[in-house]
């Protein structure tokens, strides 16, 4: 998962590039998953000491890119409007993902979780007044259907921390929500503030859990490497390269694609068992998630007529 940033269609004049972007934005943010579950393995990170270095020098690294570029400073309006949404987004998305991961859930289970942030960014959109059509609330209620499947899958009988992963996409879609609300820095601005704040609030939560803070395995370093570099920065820029080249539709097609990849990288180099009724729920909730942006497409061609 990656911290929210809108932006505006612009003129598709690198039609090669799109698809390239695409490929790569399934294969990375597929195989973040992957990255965390290694970089938290006995003798790596502790859970919130991967997200506060990972989000600090991700942010750090843009933020001082993009001022270098000559953007502009924000306002502290925006950055504490920024911060909140970060620490949604970093601490609950982010952070309770990789929390679950550290305690053992299969990353392909978690993967196919986080594909329900889609249903609930419909039900927190209400808060706002954006009433879902009754082809949302199919596709909210397919969803929960398949959601209810993955519940039967065996890893939660032997392992109840998958429990934790549900949390982080309800708090991921509230931040990406409620970032469309509020006064927020311009462009890519945004994820660096954002990175930034999550990184840093990361770090008192490390400590209050009494996470040992020891020199990681080498191995552990190169995923983190893999996260920082090619998960936050590299990720970001594909998916705000297709933001403003691509209908958003289109841009956040990954919620389809990076649980398949997910499954398979979990299946082919961690040995991960997956149950076959993850098989049966994933279809169900893409399913679901596939609803809720044919309505929203729907909303949005009527809004134009």
């Amino acid at each position: 998962m990656t911290p929210a940033v809108t932006a505006p269609p612009k003129a598709n004049n690198d039609r090669w590039l799109i698809p390239l972007a695409l490929v790569s934005l399934y294969l990375i943010w597929g195989s973040t998953y992957l990255g965390i579950s290694v970089a938290v393995r006995p003798g790596g990170f502790a859970s919130f000491q991967l997200n506060t270095l990972r989000f600090i020098i991700a942010g750090l690294a843009l933020f001082i890119f993009l001022r270098m570029r000559g953007a502009p400073m924000p306002s502290r309006l925006q950055i504490r409007n920024a911060a909140i949404v970060g620490v949604l987004l970093v601490i609950g998305g982010n952070g309770l993902t990789t929390l679950a991961l550290k305690l053992g859930a299969p990353s392909g289970i978690s993967a196919t979780v986080i594909a329900t942030t889609t249903l609930w960014a419909g039900l927190w959109g209400t808060l706002w007044g954006n009433r879902p059509r009754k082809l949302e609330w199919l596709g909210m209620a397919v969803g929960l259907l398949g959601v209810g499947v993955l519940t039967l899958e065996g890893s939660f009988q032997s392992n109840p921390a998958i429990l934790i992963q549900f949390v982080a996409p309800m708090l991921w879609a509230l931040g990406s929500i409620l970032s469309r609300h509020l006064e927020m820095p311009e462009g890519m601005m945004a994820s660096a503030v954002e990175m930034l704040a999550g990184g840093v609030a990361a770090l008192p939560i490390s400590l209050l859990m009494g996470e040992r803070w020891v020199m990681p395995s080498l191995e552990a370093w190169g995923a983190f490497a893999y996260l920082v570099v090619v998960g936050s920065l590299m990720g970001y820029n594909a998916y705000i390269f297709l933001l403003q080249k691509v209908r958003p539709a289109v841009a956040t097609s990954y919620a389809y694609v990076n649980p398949i990849v997910a499954l398979a990288l979990g299946i082919w180099l961690l040995g991960e068992t997956i149950d076959s009724k993850t098989f049966i729920a994933l279809p169900i909730i893409l399913a679901g998630v596939g609803l809720i942006a044919l309505a929203q497409n729907q909303r949005s061609r009527d809004a134009k007529t």
